[in-house]
């Protein structure tokens, strides 16, 4: 779970339990919580069934980069499980424990998603950028939006509550614009992984698997980053309705 995403949900809970709760952030929660046990369940057992080709997840990554001419970015071991990721200041591909020197299938995939990633940065892929300039508006959004809104609330002061619930607009637009980021580095994943033969027909099949569970997991937290936004909106037109 990234941060941003444990932010949300910190910041959902903290209005308490109402209807708009029940009816729009439960569910949202759930489907996250059904989401990340999908990709743990999938990456755990495509783990355990190694590629003919040999590769690992370190010399996957590192292939698909000097493919696409990235030779100066580095290719490092991060702890942790399902840590994976590029970062494109240090213009290092970060590959977790479970990934870097696993054959693995689901390693492989994986560790081919994020030399997507990378290509997307080299080549100014749109969205990517658009993410990227984000992050910050992100985290001040998701950290101090739904507080200012809240605290709007129960002071009765609606321009804190309409500036709450501007901040969090931009971390709503974040969650919403990663998903084509997402999808788009799978896609190059899954192509470039058939195109250099480093998995069968038969194992695509399992890291596209893997691949489609991680992405259900962006799809939760932009689910719940909008639930979330709506529920703002309507706690503060219900606050005002009361007022007239």
């Amino acid at each position: 779970m990234t941060a941003f995403m444990m932010t949300l949900e910190t910041n959902s809970l903290f209005f308490g339990i109402d209807n708009l709760y029940l009816l729009l952030i439960l569910p949202a929660l759930v489907f996250s919580l059904i989401a990340q046990a999908g990709v743990k369940r999938t990456f755990a057992k495509y783990s355990k069934i190694n590629a003919r080709s040999g590769h690992t997840g370190q010399s996957a990554a590192r292939r698909i980069l000097s493919q696409y001419g990235l030779t100066t970015v580095r290719v490092e071991r991060t702890p942790g499980h399902l840590t994976d990721h590029f970062d494109p200041k240090a213009q290092v591909l970060r590959l977790s424990d479970a990934t870097c020197d696993s054959p693995s299938i689901a390693a492989i995939g994986v560790a081919a998603h994020e030399a997507g990633h990378a290509v997307q940065h080299h080549e100014g892929y749109a969205a990517n950028k658009i993410r990227s300039a984000l992050v910050p508006v992100a985290q001040i959004g998701s950290s101090f939006g739904p507080y200012l809104a809240f605290f709007g609330l129960m002071l009765s002061f609606p321009l804190l509550v309409d500036i709450g619930i501007i901040l969090f607009c931009g971390a709503v637009l974040f969650y919403l614009v990663t998903l084509p980021v997402e999808f788009d580095a799978s896609r190059r994943a899954i192509r470039v992984l058939e195109d250099q033969g480093m998995l069968t027909d038969d194992e695509l099949g399992g890291a596209r698997k893997v691949l489609r569970a991680a992405a259900m997991t962006y799809v939760a937290s932009a689910i719940m980053a909008f639930l979330s936004l709506l529920r703002l909106i309507l706690l503060a037109r219900g606050r005002r309705d009361r007022r007239f």
